[in-house]
């Protein structure tokens, strides 16, 4: 099975401030300014979804979401946060792809990360609460049960949700701070402005 990694494209280059046009509420600081980016993979689901197609192995949506970025890079990014952030030159090599990512933010600055043989996560030796992560997605991935990774001083360790289908720190290492380009703030999906979780 091929892994996605979750490219994101920038949506028609626009810049958006607040509440980005929607009638629902954004979560955003309105002095920060955000930008939208498509979700084209599946990395995410069922968090972020992208139509459903033959090219689209794992979406299950009527068409592809968009993320309301807030423009902050890592300032204040943390565990569980999803962000948006440029590739290290590894995602490349060894993923087929690299560019601009979104996944969730697992591990920080100078912890260990370990997937037990069940799927689950633990950092520095505790298991991190993945309510977003169902028990098949979970148990769809068995390639990195019982791996190890430390993460370097001044990087993110992300993953995507949909752990079968993401390239993601596993297999490429971290991202670096002065990668990341902000935090997803929101989803909008057919029009409505959802919230992140």
């Amino acid at each position: 099975m091929r892994r996605s990694s979750v490219v994101v494209v920038l949506f028609a280059g626009v810049l958006l401030a607040g509440c980005g046009g929607s009638s629902a509420k954004t979560p955003t600081h309105s002095s920060i300014p955000t930008r939208l980016f498509r979700i084209p993979s599946s990395a995410m689901e069922p968090t972020l979804l992208c139509a459903t197609g033959p090219e689209a192995p794992g979406c299950t949506g009527k068409a592809d979401d968009l993320v309301v970025v807030q423009l902050s890079g890592a300032k204040g990014l943390k565990r569980g946060d999803i962000a948006v952030f440029r590739t290290p030159p590894e995602a490349a090599m060894k993923c087929g792809e690299g560019g601009i990512f979104v996944k969730r933010v697992i591990g920080l600055s100078g912890e260990t990360v370990r997937e037990d043989k069940h799927g689950f996560i633990d950092i520095d030796g505790r298991q991190l609460n993945e309510p977003y992560i169902s028990s098949a997605a979970r148990q769809g991935d068995n390639f990195h049960f019982g791996v190890t990774w430390h993460v370097p001083q001044g990087d993110y360790f992300v993953m995507g949700d949909s752990r079968s289908e993401s390239c993601d720190s596993r297999t490429w290492g971290g991202v670096p701070a002065r990668n990341v380009i902000g935090p997803v703030t929101g989803i909008v999906r057919s029009g409505k402005t959802l919230p992140v979780s």
